[in-house]
């Protein structure tokens, strides 16, 4: 069964599911908007719908037992990579039901479709909610990739099969590395998510010399960039996290006071 969705809004968009009896989609927690009163929200730790293979009443005990611990362990995951406990699952009963989702940031919303051939990876704070039928985990980016690639060291990884609705900051652009000589290189905090297939690393922007003290203290790209490679779907931000807050702070008068201190700087009030 499908799942009905329309993406609405322009600056902040939201995502508006219509659910037909018996359908269900959970969502990160504080990303649920509204709901009809005949759709049920229950809280759980589990972010996979279903019942695992070999659990439940059929799986007896151990069936149980290994579902517990498949779900303490995702809880762990989660709280290592710094997210809530916890996902909210909404389902329709008596019939059709509706619920809305919304990001935290303003920006574009997307659909995925999962088909159960190829996984996503999204930028930790990019998922909204999901079909029970999509499986979430955490993918951790290990070795020089993890320590120097800053935002993108924590990966929400989904498997299996139907929608995944992400977010992001400001406007989204797709790309294929394909298209651009199998490799295109990109500022670590404007990835939202990539298909399986495409090989995340991180290399330094030039050496530790003139111009590249340079690119890192003034052109605030830090000293490494994302390298993406392969042929698949990559989804870029516009905005970052980073430079929403810097601007929100020089929007606050921060930082004009500028060398001086602000001993010749005038206030009115």
């Amino acid at each position: 069964m499908t799942l009905q969705q329309q993406i609405v809004g322009t600056a902040m968009q939201m995502a508006v599911c219509t659910l037909q009896p018996g359908q269900t989609v959970y969502c990160e927690a504080g990303k649920f908007l509204f709901k009809t009163s005949n759709v049920t929200m229950e809280t759980r730790l589990s972010g996979q719908g279903g019942v695992q293979p070999g659990g439940g009443a059929a799986g007896g005990m151990s069936g149980m037992l290994r579902q517990a611990m498949g779900t303490a362990m995702q809880a762990g995951q989660r709280a290592l990579a710094g997210e809530s406990l916890a996902f909210q699952y909404f389902s329709a009963t008596g019939g059709e039901g509706t619920v809305g989702f919304a990001g935290v940031l303003p920006g574009e919303m997307r659909a995925l479709e999962l088909d159960g051939t190829r996984a996503w990876f999204a930028e930790k704070d990019a998922f909204v909610a999901a079909e029970s039928t999509v499986h979430f985990g955490i993918a951790f980016q290990g070795g020089r990739a993890g320590r120097s690639g800053g935002e993108g060291f924590i990966l929400e990884k989904f498997t299996g099969q139907g929608t995944v609705i992400i977010a992001g900051a400001g406007n989204f652009i797709d790309l294929n590395p394909a298209d651009f000589g199998g490799r295109i290189e990109v500022d670590t905090g404007c990835i939202v998510a990539f298909e399986e297939g495409i090989e995340y690393g991180v290399q330094r922007i030039g050496g530790l010399d003139r111009q590249g003290l340079m690119n890192a203290v003034f052109g605030g790209e830090g000293l490494s960039l994302a390298t993406l490679e392969g042929n698949g779907r990559v989804i870029l931000q516009s905005m970052t996290i980073e430079g929403l807050a810097n601007a929100l702070k020089k929007a606050q008068g921060a930082d004009k006071q500028g060398p001086t201190g602000g001993l010749f700087s005038t206030h009115s009030g």
